[in-house]
């Protein structure tokens, strides 16, 4: 009988171990993940590399103007240091006045073109990153992926080059933006 209980046993281990191995088989067989690298992704398409432009442009117009006022500002500082002595105490005034008027303005000036770049950038990597993320959703659901993630420094440690989907991710989002900058924009 205990001959029995120890074979009944063994039987029962050996089914469950294999039931484990098949269940364990067909589940990661199922599973499908993938990993984007967003800041590539921006960065390295086509529609990244047209914001970036933009954004440069529109920093060196800002950076032109800025430095003409700061030119400006200090010319006005040298004339007031070497005419210092031959003005009148009221023209010296009015100089130091218009100093720092013109130097308070150039600081406004610099902070709201700062503000300008950070909000022009955030809208045009905003819009990049949400077309980015509908690709992402479209590669999930046609290469049935069950998991798709950010690589993020700090957040994915390692991942096998194999689950990189990037560059797929990259050549849609290009391919997206050449088909849709093609099309005629809707006047609203």
């Amino acid at each position: 009988m205990k001959k029995m209980f120890l074979a009944a046993v063994l039987v029962l281990l050996v089914l469950c171990g294999s039931m484990s191995v098949v269940f364990a088989q067909e589940t990661s067989s199922a599973l499908k993940i993938g990993v984007v690298d967003l800041y590539k992704a921006v960065n390295e398409s086509e529609q990244g590399k047209k914001a970036k432009a933009d954004l440069e442009g529109m920093i060196k117009s800002k950076q032109e103007a800025l430095e003409s006022k700061g030119r400006a500002i200090e010319k006005l500082r040298s004339d007031l240091e070497k005419q210092g002595d031959v003005l009148s105490a009221d023209a010296k005034k009015n100089k130091a006045e218009e100093y720092e008027r013109l130097t308070r303005e150039y600081q406004r000036n610099m902070a709201d073109s700062q503000n300008e770049v950070r909000k022009k950038e955030a809208e045009l990597t905003g819009r990049i990153i949400k077309t980015i993320r509908d690709i992402v959703l479209q590669i999930a659901q046609q290469g049935k992926y069950s998991l798709i993630l950010e690589r993020a420094e700090g957040l994915v440690l390692s991942v096998d080059p194999s689950l990189d989907i990037t560059d797929t991710v990259i050549s849609q989002l290009d391919s997206s933006g050449a088909s849709s900058s093609s099309k005629p924009k809707k006047k609203k």
